[in-house]
């Protein structure tokens, strides 16, 4: 089947072409739907809106660019526990209707604990999952029932809750989830459609989806899988070692040439800041430092090459099981046409092949 290819989108220009947040900032809403407008003609699939304890608000950022787009697909991210999942359900169905059946719902329970506090939440990160496994059963019940439904759990109690609204997508709006913890992997397993994960060696992801499969299995469910990526491509190989080179650099003079000596708390910027220790390139063109750079935040594991290299080498993880990937660069804007003419043809192109030859 057909690859899902995503992008992601910020609120504000960035500061520089080695970008490695893009969430916060204020709100340029022109920017905004310029930037998700380029990702449509780009022929990306969706956008992921990212979150954080400070920037603006997804909600009223998906409605935004999807009005100003026809058909790209919203992948909104959203942290529980900040409004009670009744409320949140219909919310998500209500904005669902208003786009067309465009929505995606991304789960980000949050792996930072300092991040959390800043909106008031003191609870302990396997908590907070324990927590997100409320909310989201709470949530699937108001998108399913035909009926009003109690609810006695320990975070979550309702009383004959109900909605008079539903999802234009059926049974519900598709459930995105991330967190790979010993704590997340039961509850994204038990209720989510796609599971998305960092981009990591071939045998990483392979390993860990064997794992996530098994933990599926349990609750009778099948999950696909996306992987983000951070492609660096060029007109020939050594130009693009080159570009990438460079973004490091930036990165490196951002940062002020400060690291931290203590590891990341969340587990997935854990592995990604630790893949230096297998090499700078892995698989083929796989290129880590600067994820070691950024401490593992920021889906910054590069692929560095020409675009059909690239092409070639994100059609291995498609031939592995995996059906999407999150592709964004250092200089946002600017990269998302640049994919779009230049890397997307050949990843398409590919995948035909692969699923032709089936």
């Amino acid at each position: 089947m057909p690859i899902n290819i995503l992008g992601m989108i910020g609120v504000t220009p960035p500061a520089s072409a080695s970008t490695v947040h893009i969430v916060g900032g204020g709100v340029d809403a022109d920017y905004i739907s310029k930037f998700t407008q380029v990702h449509e003609a780009s022929d990306f699939d969706a956008v992921l809106i990212g979150h954080s304890s400070s920037s603006a608000d997804g909600f009223a950022i998906a409605q935004h660019a999807a009005y100003h787009t026809e058909k790209i697909k919203i992948l909104l991210a959203h942290r529980p526990g900040f409004a009670a999942p009744t409320q949140a359900a219909r919310r998500v169905a209500t904005l669902d209707n208003l786009i067309g059946g465009r929505l995606l719902l991304h789960i980000i329970t949050g792996g930072v604990d300092a991040d959390q506090r800043r909106d008031g939440d003191y609870l302990p990160h396997d908590e907070r999952y324990q927590r997100t496994d409320e909310y989201l059963e709470v949530m699937r019940k108001v998108w399913t029932s035909d009926k009003p439904f109690d609810f006695e759990g320990k975070y979550y109690q309702v009383s004959r809750a109900a909605s008079e609204v539903v999802a234009a997508q059926s049974p519900h709006v598709p459930l995105w989830f991330g967190g790979i913890s010993d704590a997340a992997i039961p509850v994204g397993a038990k209720h989510c459609d796609t599971y998305a994960l960092f981009g990591e060696p071939r045998k990483q992801v392979s390993e860990l989806m064997a794992q996530l499969d098994q933990a599926a299995q349990g609750f009778g469910r099948k999950l696909k899988y996306n992987l983000s990526f951070r492609p660096i491509i060029g007109d020939t190989e050594e130009a693009a070692w080159r570009k990438a080179k460079d973004i490091l650099a930036g990165v490196e003079a951002e940062s002020g040439g400060r690291k931290s000596t203590k590891a990341p708390e969340a587990e997935t910027a854990r592995r990604l800041s630790s893949l230096i220790d297998g090499g700078e390139v892995q698989d083929e063109r796989l290129w880590v430092p600067i994820a070691a750079a950024a401490q593992g935040s920021g889906n910054s594991t590069a692929l560095v090459g020409t675009p059909e290299q690239v092409a070639e080498a994100i059609t291995k993880y498609y031939d592995m099981g995996v059906s999407g990937v999150l592709i964004r660069g250092f200089d946002p804007f600017e990269d998302a046409k640049t994919y779009g003419e230049e890397l997307i043809p050949w990843i398409r192109d590919k995948v035909r092949q692969i699923d032709a030859a089936k």
